[in-house]
């Protein structure tokens, strides 16, 4: 039997260049949120629910009843809006098990002694291969490591949500330099969701506009066989980690990782208020090497 086919619609945040997705069950109008973004700038420390408020907004506008809040990983550019949206929602959030992986290797990082590294900050976390529903949707996990220590693809009818994994085809693949980061096992996680049908939708968490162009987030397995510029040059798991190495060594390190990482490990809850009311995040200095002056 073919899988079923979710209504898959992309919220492209520029600031970013962030994908967010909610995907729905026509039969029920059930749906689930997929990588939410909660705005912040971090010239001036602002933090808005622009993004997130306009997903609820076309929710709303639908019909839709939002079943599930979706994190495929603890993201290093953008904040997660999970948490602000299971408030105006209900609806439980999730992301998978490895996470506390991250939590403990970035509670040491940031000295947060008191920091619960064992993922309740999440109403569940996903084993490898567990299924779930979106509506009547089937719906499953893959254990997507390499770009992060806990990364997930959300495979969801005939639709995959694969993170960082891979860009559309012609922005190739992601960094595996992160702490807990590794070229080999993101190559491996790109080859087992190679392996699902050719015809399997694939949605990105990213899109940097190679050459200017308009952002586009939707490819298909087959496509990304063919035109993918990384796989298709790089076809060995060794000429492919070698390059990932080498290219990522000239990479700096995000503009927001360190903003990003300690509310994204908290569930995207922002630090508590301090005594005079205002909430502070916390920048290990000199920790990292990756450094562009000029």
């Amino acid at each position: 039997m073919a899988p079923k086919t979710p209504s898959v619609t992309a919220f492209f945040e520029e600031r970013t260049s962030s994908l967010q997705y909610v995907a729905a069950d026509p039969a029920t109008g059930k749906c689930a949120i997929i990588d939410p973004v909660l705005d912040y700038d971090e010239k001036s420390g602002a933090v808005a629910t622009r993004s997130a408020d306009a997903i609820l907004e076309f929710v709303k506008r639908e019909g839709l009843e939002v079943e599930w809040i979706l994190d495929t990983h603890p993201h290093a550019d953008h904040f997660s809006a999970a948490a602000y949206l299971k408030q105006k929602t209900g609806a439980p959030t999730a992301i998978g098990e490895r996470v506390v992986d991250v939590q403990k290797l970035w509670k040491e990082i940031y000295n947060l002694s008191d920091f619960s590294a064992d993922g309740t900050q999440w109403d569940r976390l996903f084993t490898a291969g567990e299924r779930f529903f979106v509506g009547e949707i089937p719906s499953y996990v893959l254990f997507s490591p390499g770009h992060t220590l806990a990364s997930i693809t959300y495979v969801i009818g005939d639709a995959a949500f694969v993170h960082d994994t891979v860009f559309m085809p012609d922005g190739g693949t992601a960094r595996a330099d992160f702490p807990g980061g590794d070229a080999t096992r993101l190559w491996r996680s790109i080859q087992e969701i190679l392996s699902l049908p050719d015809e399997t939708r694939i949605f990105t968490g990213h899109d940097y506009q190679p050459g200017g162009r308009e952002p586009r987030w939707e490819s298909t397995v087959a496509e990304q066989k063919a035109e993918n510029i990384h796989l298709t040059k790089y076809r060995t798991e060794d000429e492919f980690v070698n390059f990932r190495e080498a290219r990522d060594r000239t990479l700096p390190m995000p503009k927001l990782i360190l903003h990003a990482l300690q509310v994204n490990m908290n569930g995207g809850r922002l630090p508590e208020p301090e005594g005079n009311g205002r909430r502070y995040l916390k920048i290990p200095l000199d920790r990292f090497g990756n450094v562009a002056w000029d």
